[in-house]
């Protein structure tokens, strides 16, 4: 059986280990600081049938859908400056005469309101379906990404500010925040974690910097102070 993404994907439980693939998607997206002031996001969408399912005796997987996207993105507005879409790997020989309308993603914010945006712009008729899909997928990736697009800056020596949020003032705290609030249950605006900083509490250290600095044998009470 070929082993398609199960280091991510464990093999669910009460399924037989022998059960059969039948259909495998993936989404892949990579966020790159590009210069001071520019990230560059390249996601891609690969749909892939098992070996041998549509071609007998084929011992590969079968690429059905290959979708790539990237957009440059101005920081720290997160407005769209560049974006290209290529269908390399597509079903019907028409399909990548969709790609130009994915040019009008310039200009557009890829904070909040961008989901909408998307759908209005390309849902349905309007677009590809998986180009719009990867395309949802990947507005979250700017978020998650810029603290360490500053943090990555600071350790570089290009920019003088903190490396990671600055919540030395109620005005910064609510800046640092800003994209976060309301995200999630943890992100609420009435929720412990936001309440905590707005009083100038520290920010817990990450689970993941925890797991991993003991992984190394070090306190993890030492990361803030780290260079």
């Amino acid at each position: 059986m070929h082993e398609f993404f199960d280091d991510i994907v464990p093999h669910p439980a009460g399924i037989d280990p022998e059960a059969d693939i039948i259909h495998e998607r993936a989404y892949v997206v990579r966020a790159y600081r590009k210069d001071d002031s520019t990230l560059l996001l390249r996601g891609a969408v690969r749909d892939q049938k098992p070996p041998g399912l549509y071609v007998p005796g084929d011992p590969d997987p079968l690429t059905v859908h290959h979708m790539i996207v990237d957009l440059s993105i101005r920081v720290p507005d997160l407005e769209i400056i560049d974006a290209a879409a290529v269908l390399d790997v597509h079903p019907h020989a028409a399909c990548p005469t969709i790609q130009e309308h994915y040019g009008k993603l310039l200009g557009l914010s890829i904070a909040r309101g961008f989901t909408h945006k998307v759908r209005e712009l390309f849902g349905g008729p309007r677009g590809c379906t998986h180009t719009t899909a990867l395309l949802q997928a990947m507005a979250p990736v700017a978020i998650q990404s810029m603290w360490s697009f500053r943090v990555k800056a600071q350790r570089e020596g290009t920019s003088s500010g903190p490396g990671g949020p600055d919540f030395s003032s109620p005005e910064s705290r609510r800046q640092a925040m800003a994209m976060n609030l309301n995200t999630c249950h943890i992100w609420a605006e009435d929720g412990d974690q936001v309440r905590g900083i707005m009083a100038g509490e520290p920010m817990e250290v990450p689970v993941w910097i925890q797991t991993r600095y003991r992984q190394l044998g070090l306190d993890p009470t030492t990361w803030r102070n780290s260079d």
